[in-house]
């Protein structure tokens, strides 16, 4: 058999170069030559078990199971993946540096008592995982500790072990002796990803890989990684603030929109199973410029509070800032306050602001953004009992949004009075069994009139 070979491709154009050099001779770019396996060296590398031939199959005659979901025996990981680990699927975790990824996927270890659960690690030694689990105050007597890079090493001890689990701390510090390129590159991160798919679809063993992110906060290493994977969950998190927020952006097996959160501790994380009581300030009195929203992510319901300040502009150019909040978003619905209700915002700087750190897409917070603007403005505070959930839309109107029985139950759980909705998200709402006054509004101005 021949021995490996590889060449350079460019990125941008796809030109092929036998050797790398720092400017692409085609398109004249700058470092896009990224390294290609053309023909492998199966001597070199671990032969995966074989998975038999297969043929044809007509789609009636498929036989249909229902997938079987391994248990993490964490709640928020196992509502982020669908319900559970899926046999078989590869999950790609990334995070900031020092988020607590490793930290996460160490307590998933310890957790599992029911199989054994292989924990390769790339970047600490044994005894440093070992100081990491004493201060998690957790004993695994299933959790298995490999310390190792290569490939090829990695997969002889899989063969002789067959844990239940694999975790893979971090998938940028592997390296195959496919490739000669060192640790961390593309072609490399790209290898290492693919042998660990092929080798989970085979046996069926779930794979936790974690992954690195670049300073843009996308995950580290070829956009084809997100593809090779069934599952990618991002860890992020306020180094400000004691909160971890896991999010789902791509989930073969579940939906993309649900939301993990955690506490972090000198025990480790906490799985925070009410997150209202969290993301809500308690305070002695009424101050302008808060509203609460009542927000659904995924499957569960929260209630978030808004804050936002507005003042006179002191520069020439009013300042527009936002933090967990979009804010080109904050700028659409500014503009509808100034051209459809006539409020005067042109010349002021608006702040805003979601307490708790977390990062807010749901549209339904955009009437609690307006009701915290326009409290601002006025310097009037609004009732610490009221809450809402709709979305405004481009002509001023307050438009109508999904689940308004789960964001209604939330709010009258935590003791809410009364919630400001759509007047055309009243269907379905069965105010007999409620206790929490409703109130339906068209405009903006009946939300500023009732303040």
């Amino acid at each position: 058999m021949a021995k490996v070979k590889t060449a350079f491709f460019c990125r941008n154009c796809g030109a092929q170069s036998t050797k790398w050099t720092g400017k692409c001779s085609s398109c004249g770019e700058w470092n896009t030559l990224v390294e290609e396996v053309i023909q492998r060296d199966e001597k070199k590398g671990y032969r995966m078990p074989d998975a038999g031939r297969r043929s044809p199959v007509r789609l009636s005659e498929v036989t249909f199971e229902h997938e079987r979901r391994i248990n993490t025996h964490d709640h928020e990981l196992n509502r982020v993946l669908g319900g559970g680990l899926v046999s078989g699927s590869v999950v790609l975790i990334g995070g900031e540096p020092g988020i607590g990824k490793s930290t996460l996927m160490l307590q998933v270890a310890l957790k599992c008592k029911d199989q054994e659960v292989l924990y390769i690690s790339g970047e600490e030694s044994d005894q440093q995982i070992r100081m990491r689990a004493e201060r998690l105050k957790s004993q695994g007597e299933q959790c298995f500790i490999l310390t190792e890079t290569n490939t090829q090493s990695i997969f002889t001890h899989l063969e002789n072990m067959r844990p239940g689990l694999i975790i893979v701390d971090s998938i940028q510090t592997l390296q195959t002796d496919l490739i000669e390129s060192s640790a961390g590159s593309i072609s490399q991160i790209r290898e290492c990803a693919g042998e660990f798919q092929k080798y989970s679809k085979i046996t069926g063993i779930p794979v936790f890989l974690i992954g690195h992110i670049t300073k843009d906060g996308s995950l580290a290493g070829p956009k084809v990684l997100e593809h090779m994977v069934d599952t990618v969950l991002q860890f992020e998190g306020d180094r400000n603030y004691g909160y971890r927020i896991l999010r789902s952006l791509k989930n073969r097996f579940g939906s993309t929109s649900e939301l993990g959160i955690y506490e972090m501790n000198d025990t480790g994380l906490r799985e925070v199973s009410n997150p209202s009581e969290i993301l809500l300030s308690h305070r002695d009195e009424a101050v302008s410029g808060i509203a609460i929203a009542a927000m659904v992510e995924g499957l569960r319901p929260m209630l978030i509070e808004t804050q936002a300040l507005v003042s006179s502009a002191v520069y020439g150019t009013p300042q527009r800032s936002s933090t967990g909040f979009d804010v080109r978003r904050l700028n659409m619905l500014l503009a509808v306050l100034e051209k459809r209700s006539g409020f005067r915002l042109a010349s002021k700087d608006v702040f805003l602001n979601i307490a708790g750190g977390i990062r807010v897409e749901d549209p339904s917070i955009d009437l609690a953004v307006v009701a915290a603007v326009l409290s601002s403005n006025a310097d009037v505070p609004i009732d610490g009992k009221s809450c809402f959930a709709a979305e405004v839309g481009l002509s001023g109107e307050i438009r109508p949004v999904t689940r308004i029985e789960q964001r209604i139950s939330e709010a009258e759980k935590l003791g809410f009075e009364r919630i400001f909705i759509s007047r055309y998200n009243q269907k379905g709402i069965d105010r007999k069994k409620i206790s929490i006054e409703v109130v339906p509004a068209g405009k903006l101005e009946e939300v500023y009139k009732q303040f």
